[in-house]
Formats: C-alpha cells, sequence, structure tokens
C-alpha cells in the first residue's frame, strides 16, 4: 500500500472569514467654520444747495458718532460728496453804491 503522508503538528488552518454586523461610531463634528458676508449698499443722496445772499447767523450743530456694535452684524456707512458746480462768490457781486459811485 501507499505510505501515509504526516502532517506537521505545528501548521497554522485558515478559516474562511466570519462577516460581522457593521457597527457605528457616534458622528464626530469638526469645529463650526465661520464665514463674513459682506454687502455694499451704494446710496446716492443728491444735496441742493441754491446760493442767496443774506444776514449770517451761525449755528453750531455737534455730529456725536455712536459705534454700536454686537457679535453677529457689522454695519458700515461711507460717504461721498460730489461738487456739481461751484457756489457763488459773494465778494464779487456787484454791489449799489449811493451817491453814484
Amino acid at each position: 500500500m501507499f505510505p501515509r503522508r504526516h502532517r506537521p503538528a505545528n501548521r497554522t488552518h485558515c478559516c474562511p472569514p466570519q462577516m460581522m454586523p457593521m457597527q457605528m461610531d457616534p458622528p464626530q463634528f469638526a469645529p463650526t467654520e465661520q464665514y463674513v458676508r459682506t454687502n455694499y449698499i451704494h446710496t446716492v443722496v443728491p444735496h441742493v444747495q441754491p446760493s442767496h445772499i443774506t444776514t449770517v447767523n451761525k449755528h453750531m450743530i455737534d455730529h456725536q458718532y455712536y459705534f454700536p456694535c454686537t457679535e453677529s452684524v457689522v454695519n458700515e456707512c461711507c460717504e461721498q460728496h460730489t461738487m456739481c458746480g461751484m457756489p457763488p462768490n459773494p465778494c464779487h457781486h456787484k454791489r449799489h453804491h449811493p451817491m453814484g459811485r
């Protein structure tokens, strides 16, 4: 008869892998990214300033500026002053001189 083959005693046997049910870890959140969206609103304010020479009474107007600030909104205001002509110079107007001068 045929001689029997003996396997070595330390040989490892591989079994087919077993599929385990899928496991879910809790979600991991990255820190919130902050973005700034800036809106520019262009506002034209026409200033019509007709001229008239008269007695001048000076009135002082004190412009006080306040800058409220919140943690989520920034309000910005830009102004542009455009000269659409030059005001007349009252020193160059012809005056009525008494005695025909």
